[in-house]
């Protein structure tokens, strides 16, 4: 049986070999979504102010175990504005893996900063924290008390670690690298909603963090996102600036700084309210269905369950596999045959140093994340399909 038949013949065993096309990852609602949703538009408030907007904002703290919450209008503008209060200039660099979704190089891009790009470790997907350790002493200078890239004399101003697929990195020891040269850390948690590491909720580790709730993430608010951190502080500037900067009043138009029309519509806040009520549902659903995965697979010797790493609780965002031995051909047949099959699968982002736009911005050496985007590909894992 050539590999792709037998791709094919476990993914519908597992999937109840479906009549229909199966997506990668669709919304799933089953709650009170429609009662709220039609209560913001009978009273009329369903742009940016409302009181579903604070509402999920105070539920949103409360589940990812954080002092606040700020909510936006989706996960890049999030990250976008967690730069500028990490203190991210123009002219600055921001260290992130290359294994990441584009919004992460892009939210630099827009602070007018160098996106500079890491390698990732097998075991999460994520940055590096022994390899960073190293990179960061042979490359930076210490200077008035941060760190500055000797090869490009700029700035090295935030690391930006992402939580591939839902699995959590190895935080605490980011976090040390980070701390020892005084660079703060923004989570780029868009995808890990629901995904603990050591029992606490990613997104609370670094200075802020941002949150994505698209419509193919664990839960939705149509398109939206939000800033999440433990600096009330913060948290209030995060509102302001995500609100144009606009001066309380009762009449004039009064902006005190360069902010960004952000704001999540409070009909977006309503899904949201409703939606997050049910995560816990959606993650024990998701749960199984990963266990499932991993048990009719196991068999396969040329592909490997990519399982949560040590000491982490993940959403399983998407369940994935890695080709044993990394094969740029055969992985391209896998997702052939499970397009012509109905059954929708994805290769994982192009690594950022690979892309035009981004080729010649700082990196390190790319061995893992060369072998990996050559390796793996993530299977249909939205909550529909977890319930059966």
């Amino acid at each position: 049986m050539k590999p792709e038949e037998e791709f094919i013949q476990i993914l519908n065993k597992v999937l109840g070999n479906p009549s229909e096309f199966v997506p990668l990852h669709e919304p799933y609602f089953d709650g009170d979504e429609c009662a709220l949703v039609n209560d913001c538009v009978t009273s009329g408030w369903v742009s940016s102010v409302g009181k579903y907007v604070d509402q999920f904002e105070l539920d949103l703290a409360e589940f990812c175990g954080v002092k606040r919450a700020v909510a936006v209008v989706n996960g890049t503008a999030a990250l976008h504005v967690c730069l500028i209060l990490a203190g991210v200039k123009p002219g600055d660099e921001v260290i992130m893996p290359s294994l990441t979704f584009v919004a992460s190089a892009n939210a630099a891009d827009m602070v007018g900063a160098f996106p500079h790009f890491v390698d990732v470790e097998e075991s999460t997907l994520g940055i590096d924290p022994r390899k960073l350790d190293a990179y960061l002493s042979d490359i930076g200078d210490e200077k008035d008390g941060a760190l500055y890239n000797r090869n490009t004399g700029r700035r090295i101003a935030a690391v930006v670690p992402m939580h591939t697929f839902g699995h959590p990195v190895r935080l605490n020891e980011l976090l040390a690298v980070c701390e020892q040269r005084s660079i703060p850390m923004v989570e780029d948690a868009a995808e890990s909603l629901g995904s603990f590491y050591r029992g606490k909720h990613t997104g609370g580790f670094g200075l802020i963090s941002a949150v994505s709730f698209n419509g193919n993430k664990v839960m939705t608010t149509g398109g939206g996102g939000a800033i999440l951190t433990n600096d009330d502080a913060l948290a209030d500037r995060a509102k302001h600036l995500t609100t144009t900067a606009k001066v309380a009043h009762p009449w004039e138009f009064v902006h005190d700084e360069r902010g960004f029309n952000y704001r999540m519509p409070n009909l977006n806040a309503a899904l949201g309210v409703a939606q997050l009520k049910q995560v816990p549902g959606f993650l024990r659903a998701k749960r199984k269905l990963a266990e499932a995965y991993q048990s009719a697979f196991s068999e396969c010797s040329w592909l490997r369950w990519i399982d949560e790493p040590e000491h982490c609780q993940s959403n399983f965002w998407l369940g994935s596999l890695a080709l044993v031995e990394p094969n740029a051909g055969l992985l391209e047949r896998l997702l052939k045959a499970s397009s012509e099959a109905g059954l929708m699968t994805r290769p994982i982002w192009k690594p950022m140093h690979l892309l035009d736009i981004y080729r010649e911005m700082p990196q390190s050496e790319m061995t893992v994340t060369n072998s990996l985007a050559k390796a793996v590909l993530s299977l249909p894992s939205g909550v529909a399909v977890a319930r059966g």
